[in-house]
């Protein structure tokens, strides 16, 4: 009655273990798969957000660049017109 309940070990392959280049049966862990794509997604994700990030940065970088070049065109529009009206 034991032996009923005994388990093996599956039959070894014994010449794709000794040539690895030639096995082409290879048996994937799905849960190896799905941690690894998972984890490629999540790093997705984090590349898109850092560019969002750095677009909105550069966005606001633009528009402060831009105020400050309409405000001296501004302020020198406002002293030449002065000057001209002192004369």
């Amino acid at each position: 009655m034991a032996s009923q309940f005994e388990e093996t070990f599956p039959p070894a392959d014994v010449a794709a273990e000794l040539n690895p280049g030639s096995n082409t049966n290879v048996q994937l862990d799905p849960v190896s798969s799905e941690v690894a794509a998972a984890k490629e997604h999540a790093e997705a994700e984090e590349k898109r957000k850092e560019r969002k990030k750095k677009e909105a940065l550069q966005t606001l970088k633009s528009a402060v660049i831009i105020s400050g070049i309409v405000v001296a065109v501004a302020g020198a529009a406002i002293v030449i017109t002065k000057k001209l009206r002192e004369k």
